[in-house]
């Protein structure tokens, strides 16, 4: 174990202490838990993340190592990360180098040594708590009312801390080197009468990806979907967005309060009706705002690689990987068209929904799951499937 001091305080007046590994310092977020048993590189580097400190329930973390390739984003965007044993020796022939020095590369705080399970059975009983971890200041009372005057995350735009500042392609296992201004850039040999600009040789599809957070895995399965892909801002407007002559449109996933993002929400509206549009995460619950419904915070969220989920068409039941806190309030969409297609096993809360008769579906859990289960990958399917429909063939 290291030997470095740490502490992790609640807003409620709980506090854990443990040692250091990684950086040193302070940070606050919300106190997140999650259930995966493997997974840690891509859960640090997960934008959606950001402003949270995450617990993981599994109690031996570090024991394969960091490599450069298992990265979901260009960097780790996690508050702070809790576990009960930090693994100092990895062993794994595609190590790089140790969890811990990875975290102090990015000047991010590990705590080891707590009881983390008593820390996620205190998160389930009384919700998901805003707190502090700290490597330099180890007054309880003070730590407390830290973690009380952060502001959270209720209300607050985390978008626009991890979206990208310009318009990229996707080039299978990263992004283009330079950004693109204008569909002229695209200008090739036109393959279906309405298009301008036809996707690049080899591909079938245009999807322009909106960027609020977006993974890399999700990249990968719209490539391996004959996609040519163009991430642009979530701030980009739908003008901008058709003037690339997509074929769908891709709501990403996200950190963060969906109210909070109004200027998505404006933006998908206008969408509506124009291509296929396809949700992830937070591009679910934009997409039920969108169309006139509500969000509300669950009491702890879903974080893990294991949650059931049941599609209501087929009544299989798929292993899911999810990360949120919010979710979509069913009910506050009645009459808007929409309909549920998959449900919670564990609180029948809404995972997913569809349109009746727009080309218009979302999902708030993530068939990309890298890693997790591979359940659900037959979305990315039925969205290449409707772009067909909507190409005329």
């Amino acid at each position: 174990m290291a030997d470095r001091r740490a502490m992790l305080a609640l807003e409620d007046g709980k506090v854990f202490e443990g040692a250091a590994f990684g950086g040193s310092g302070e940070r606050c977020g919300e106190v997140v838990f999650n259930t995966s048993m493997a997974g840690y590189q891509e859960i640090l580097t997960d934008p959606s993340y950001r402003g949270q400190i995450v617990t993981m329930t599994y109690p031996l973390i570090g024991n394969y190592g960091v490599n450069p390739q298992d990265v979901e984003s260009i960097h780790p965007w996690v508050e702070g990360f809790v576990v009960r044993e930090y693994c100092e020796y990895p062993s794994n022939w595609r190590s790089d180098k140790a969890l811990a020095q990875y975290l102090a590369d990015y000047g991010l705080i590990g705590i080891e040594g707590i009881d983390t399970r008593a820390l996620t059975t205190h998160l389930r009983t009384y919700g998901a708590k805003k707190g502090i971890l700290s490597t330099v200041d180890f007054d309880p009372q003070s730590l407390i009312k830290k973690a009380q005057d952060d502001p959270g995350l209720i209300g607050i735009d985390l978008v626009k801390d991890v979206m990208r500042e310009d318009v990229r392609e996707w080039l299978g296992e990263g992004f283009a080197d330079q950004p693109l201004t204008s569909a002229a850039q695209l200008d090739l040999p036109l393959d279906v009468p309405q298009r301008r600009a036809a996707p690049s040789p080899g591909r079938r599809f245009r999807v322009v990806a909106m960027d609020s957070g977006i993974k890399h895995n999700i990249l990968r399965e719209l490539s391996q979907r004959n996609c040519q892909v163009i991430v642009a801002p979530a701030s980009t407007t739908a003008e901008e967005i058709l003037s690339w002559d997509p074929d769908g449109i891709f709501l990403a996933n996200g950190p963060g309060d969906p109210e909070g993002v109004p200027y998505l929400i404006e933006t998908t509206r206008k969408l509506i009706g124009q291509r296929p549009i396809f949700g992830i995460c937070l591009g679910h619950q934009i997409l039920g705002l969108a169309f006139g419904g509500r969000t509300y915070k669950l009491k702890f969220g879903h974080r893990g690689a294991n949650q059931p989920v049941r599609n209501v068409d087929t009544g299989r039941i798929e292993i899911t990987s999810q990360n949120h806190g919010f979710a979509v309030d069913m009910d506050s969409l009645a009459g808007k068209g929409l309909r549920m297609t998959h449900v919670n096993l564990n609180d029948m809360t809404n995972e997913g929904m569809a349109h009746e008769e727009l080309p218009i579906f979302s999902v708030q859990y993530h068939p990309e799951a890298s890693p997790g289960p591979h359940d659900a990958k037959y979305l990315f399917d039925r969205f290449a499937a409707n772009m067909a429909a909507y190409a005329g063939g």
